[in-house]
């Protein structure tokens, strides 16, 4: 497996990982594929990864600010998706494993993330990485005209003295 940013010249392989995710009506509650432009103005400019196997595009993952007070500085929400056809065979945990990383390499202490309680691999994956539930969010957005509850889950660092 090999590691690479997402760039926009293979942006076009992480939209079609994005749209399986979307597929699901478990992975997140957008609906469209975004524009690498209005991807790329929500995302941080380091911590865009994806892991291919050959040619093939296994998964990516990504981290965003959660606010752009300063205080929030060193807190970020991460995304993660993995190719169907490569779930279950450890690349979501390489991709988080390694966002983790680039995390801390970056003064980021505090990982968040939202997740619907449907998505009982996401949320196993992010227990097995270290994160812990902190909140639940009823009915916090509608997805397809039905409103949709979120697992609020976070992981400190343990290397950023905090």
């Amino acid at each position: 497996m090999n590691l690479e940013h997402i760039t926009e010249e293979n942006f076009n392989l992480v939209l079609k990982i994005y749209k399986a995710g979307i597929a699901t009506g478990k992975a997140t509650f957008e609906t469209q594929m975004p524009s690498f432009e209005k991807w790329d103005n929500a995302h941080h400019t380091f911590g865009r990864i994806t892991f291919f196997n050959n040619h093939s595009m296994l998964g990516w993952g990504a981290l965003s600010k959660v606010s752009n007070r300063c205080v929030y500085k060193g807190v970020a929400e991460n995304s993660l998706y993995v190719s169907p056809s490569y779930q279950g065979m450890g690349v979501g945990t390489k991709i988080l494993k390694k966002l983790i990383e680039i995390s801390e390499t970056n003064i980021i202490w505090t990982l968040q993330c939202g997740i619907m309680p449907e998505n009982s691999a996401s949320i196993h994956l992010h227990k097995k990485c270290g994160f812990r539930e902190i909140g639940y969010r009823e009915k916090i957005g509608q997805l397809n005209g039905v409103w949709k509850d979120n697992i609020i889950m976070e992981r400190r660092s343990n290397k950023i003295g905090i």
